[in-house]
């Protein structure tokens, strides 16, 4: 039976709805805060996060491009999502086993690693398939809306497991006053434990349509797994040895590299630093992470058609300039001053203002995000776009542990987790200017 074309956008829109709660539950505003609950102390919780997620950076770039190399030999991608997903599956599912005085910590973080480069690979080949989704004039919105639907798919996923699951350290109730459902035990945190196999259970359900609606166009030339393993080195090596000469592409690299970087960081440590940095509890951050999500939906969305109208790196640059000033100003939040004015104990006020700093986050990484792969369609070569999304993976995830080990040094050097936040300014910056080098067709006129 043949599928429409409709159908096939909205089965890859799925993938981002299904992957989503990994980001928004497990990285950032359920199962982070959690680990600073576990470890006691919001400084500890920091480093072994960064080191961790640090970690779990080296791997992916190491195997990203080689495993985009070997998709577009092979001429297919469906086979290496299949494989990441169950990978997800089981890493995210691991994290229910960390149970409060009775955990492996080593255990904790493997899995969530195993779970979160499931993730990134699996997006890898699913973001290749952007540019058959529609003309070069129609993918800035398909991406945008793309995003926007998976940032709903977190929202919702959260509001569940705040209103449902989550309790409070406190008083065992989730945010709606009730006890954990299914008859979890607060007291064991089974229902912020949770948080794994409903992260899990939600992406094994979710991408159902995108088994079922997206088909991939059979690809000339290709050849069996294991030859196309054989052939991708040099392929690869090729490339790379071409890319000084793409100056666009390679600025681009280059750009991302450090602005992704960045912004991983933000949605990193946005959790644990507002854990530890303003005493919040879990349920606390899940609220912000409420709104963080919907302004990214909203924004993501709004983006898509700014990436339609005035192309990606307009886009790209605004939001940049934002992230970075967000930046600069959660550095001067902390329960005793706002922006170097004091306030007392009990003051709202560092609460609202961080508020609106995950508001902005939310808004800015949402639209980012969005034109950032729109952005590597018009920079790549169509015959070779997995490899493409394998490099720029790459270029994601190569200095991926400068923002989290960089925080993890100086939050150990400084004692102080508002200084630990500083090096994202940097990359931000280092992100924008590099930009400058980018054309935003990239090397060639669009055919």
């Amino acid at each position: 039976m043949a599928i429409s074309a409709n159908r096939r956008i909205w089965g890859w829109f799925f993938f981002d709805w299904a992957s989503q709660p990994y980001n928004t539950l497990l990285l950032t505003f359920i199962f982070g805060p959690y680990i600073k609950e576990l470890l006691g102390s919001g400084t500890a919780a920091q480093q072994v996060w960064g080191y961790g997620i640090g970690i779990t950076g080296f791997v992916i770039a190491l195997a990203a491009p080689l495993l985009g190399a070997i998709a577009d030999r092979a001429g297919g991608r469906m086979g290496f999502i299949w494989v990441f997903s169950v990978f997800y599956v089981l890493g995210a599912w691991g994290l229910w086993y960390a149970a409060p005085g009775d955990f492996s910590l080593l255990l904790v973080m493997l899995c969530f690693g195993i779970g979160l480069a499931a993730m990134e690979f699996a997006t890898i080949f699913t973001n290749a398939m952007l540019p058959g989704l529609g003309t070069r004039a129609e993918i800035g919105r398909i991406s945008g809306t793309g995003w926007a639907f998976g940032y709903l798919g977190g929202l919702v996923s959260l509001i569940l497991m705040l209103a449902l699951l989550a309790e409070n350290s406190e008083t065992g109730r989730t945010m709606i006053g009730i006890a954990p459902i299914l008859g979890l035990d607060p007291e064991l945190r089974e229902g912020t434990r949770a948080v794994g196999p409903l992260t899990a259970i939600w992406y094994a359900l979710f991408m159902v349509p995108f088994f079922l609606w997206v088909r991939e166009p059979r690809v000339p030339g290709a050849v069996p797994v294991l030859q196309a393993a054989r052939e991708a080195v040099p392929q690869l090596r090729q490339t790379l040895a071409t890319l000084p000469a793409r100056r666009s592409l390679s600025a681009y690299l280059l750009s991302s590299m450090f602005y992704r970087d960045a912004l991983n960081g933000m949605y990193v440590f946005g959790g644990i630093y507002a854990a530890g940095v303003l005493d919040w509890t879990v349920t606390d951050v899940g609220k912000f992470g409420l709104l963080a999500v919907l302004t990214g939906a909203l924004f993501a969305w709004i983006g898509g058609r700014a990436d339609a109208r005035f192309g990606p790196k307009p886009v790209i640059a605004f939001n940049v300039v934002v992230l970075a000033l967000v930046a600069l100003g959660v550095v001067f939040i902390s329960r005793t001053s706002v922006f170097g004015m004091a306030v007392g104990p009990d003051s709202a006020l560092p609460d609202i203002a961080f508020y609106a700093m995950g508001a902005l986050i939310g808004a800015g990484g949402g639209a980012l995000q969005s034109a950032s792969r729109t952005m590597l369609v018009r920079q790549a070569d169509t015959t070779r776009m997995t490899e493409a999304f394998g490099l720029y993976a790459l270029a994601g995830k190569a200095t991926s542990f400068i923002a989290p080990l960089s925080i993890g040094v100086v939050t150990q050097l400084t004692g102080s987790q508002q200084a630990g936040i500083s090096p994202l300014i940097v990359l931000f910056l280092l992100g924008l200017v590099l930009l400058v080098w980018v054309k935003p067709d990239g090397e060639e006129a669009p055919a």
